[in-house]
C-alpha cells in the first residue's frame, strides 16, 4: 500500500522537465544571490517552499523597495511582487530556458529593478550552454511539476519538525537550486578543518561541522528520487552505523546515507518513516562525531 498524498515521482517520466526546471530555478536563484547580502554558508542563495511552490522570499531592490519572485506550481506562473504595489506574472509551460531568461529580465526592466547575473549554470556536470542561450531544454510536464512540488511540500513539513527538536545552530529548510535538493543542516558548534584545495564556495559552506539531511529527485548517478544524509567532515565509524528504517544504506559513490523515496511513500506512515531516517542518521553523525548532544537537543 502506498500513501496517495505522496505521489509517484519516477525520474524517467519527467527527467527532461526536471532538467528544464533545474535551470529555471537557477535563473531565479541567481537573482536572489545578486540582490541579497552574503549570509553564512550561502544561506542567502536558496529558495523556500511555499503553499503553492518555491519563493526567493523578500529581496532588497532599487529605490528602497523589496521584491519577491515565486514559482507557483499550482497555477503554473512565475510571480513578481514589489513593495510599491507593482506586480507581474509570467505563465509557466513548455518553453526554452533562454526564452524564460529573457522574459524574466524583461520583467525586471519593466519593474525598474537593475540586476545582472552570471549566466553559466552551476553544479550541472558537462553543461557548457549559458542560461540566456539554452534553447535545448524546453520541456514542462504540468503534472510532474505538481508532483515534484507536493513531495517538496510534504518533505518540508517533516524536515521542519525535525529541525524544531534541535536548539543548536540549524539552517532553515531550504531548496538549493545548484544541487536541486531540499535540505536542512545541523551544526555541532565546532569549526571544521579546512579541506585542502577547497574552493571559496566550499570553504564557506563547510566552515563548521555539519550533519545535513534532505530530499533529492535523482540524476544519472542515482536514477530515482531519494532522501539522503551526509556528515562533513565524515567522522570515523559514521558509514557503518546501524540505521532506521532498515532500507537505508550508505552509498560509497555519493558519500552519504540514502533512503529511496518509494520506501518512504510505501511505508504505513511516510512522515514517521522519514522522521526516523532523519533522526537515526543525525544520531550516527553526532555520536561518532562526539557532538555535545545534551546541550544541542530539546
Amino acid at each position: 500500500m502506498t500513501d496517495d498524498r505522496w505521489p509517484s515521482l519516477p525520474l524517467e517520466e519527467w527527467s527532461e522537465t526536471r532538467d528544464t526546471l533545474h535551470r529555471w530555478t537557477q535563473i531565479v536563484g541567481k537573482i536572489r544571490l545578486a540582490l541579497t547580502p552574503l549570509l553564512n554558508h550561502w544561506w542567502n542563495v536558496p529558495l523556500y517552499v511555499t503553499a503553492t511552490g518555491l519563493t526567493t522570499s523578500k529581496m532588497p531592490c532599487s529605490g528602497g523597495r523589496s521584491l519577491d519572485i515565486e514559482f507557483d506550481f499550482i497555477s503554473h506562473a512565475l510571480r513578481f511582487r514589489v513593495s510599491d504595489g507593482s506586480a507581474h506574472d509570467l505563465p509557466l509551460g513548455p518553453r526554452s530556458v533562454a526564452d524564460l531568461y529573457h522574459e524574466i529580465f524583461g520583467v525586471l526592466r519593466l519593474l525598474d529593478i537593475p540586476c545582472t547575473i552570471w549566466t553559466m549554470p552551476v553544479e550541472i556536470p558537462d553543461e557548457t550552454v549559458p542560461l540566456d542561450r539554452d534553447q535545448n531544454h524546453r520541456h514542462y510536464d504540468y503534472e510532474y511539476v505538481e508532483r515534484f512540488w507536493r513531495v517538496l511540500s510534504l518533505s518540508d513539513s517533516v524536515l521542519n519538525l525535525f529541525r524544531s527538536r534541535f536548539i543548536g545552530k540549524s539552517s532553515p529548510v531550504h531548496f538549493f537550486w545548484g544541487s536541486f535538493d531540499l535540505a536542512v543542516t545541523r551544526f555541532s558548534g565546532r569549526p571544521a578543518p579546512q579541506k585542502e584545495g577547497a574552493d571559496a564556495v566550499t570553504r564557506e559552506a563547510y566552515s563548521h561541522e555539519v550533519s545535513s539531511v534532505g530530499f533529492w529527485p535523482g540524476d544519472n548517478r542515482l536514477a530515482l528520487p531519494a532522501f539522503y544524509c551526509y556528515a562533513a567532515p565524515e567522522p570515523p565509524g559514521f558509514r557503518g552505523a546501524a540505521l532506521l528504517p532498515s532500507a537505508a544504506y550508505y552509498s560509497e559513490t555519493l558519500g552519504g546515507f540514502y533512503l529511496h523515496y518509494d520506501e518512504v511513500r510505501g511505508a504505513g506512515d511516510p512522515e514517521a518513516t522519514l522522521l526516523e531516517f532523519c533522526q537515526s542518521t543525525y544520531a550516527a553523525a553526532a555520536d561518532h562525531g562526539k557532538w555535545d548532544r545534551a546541550s544541542l537537543e530539546r
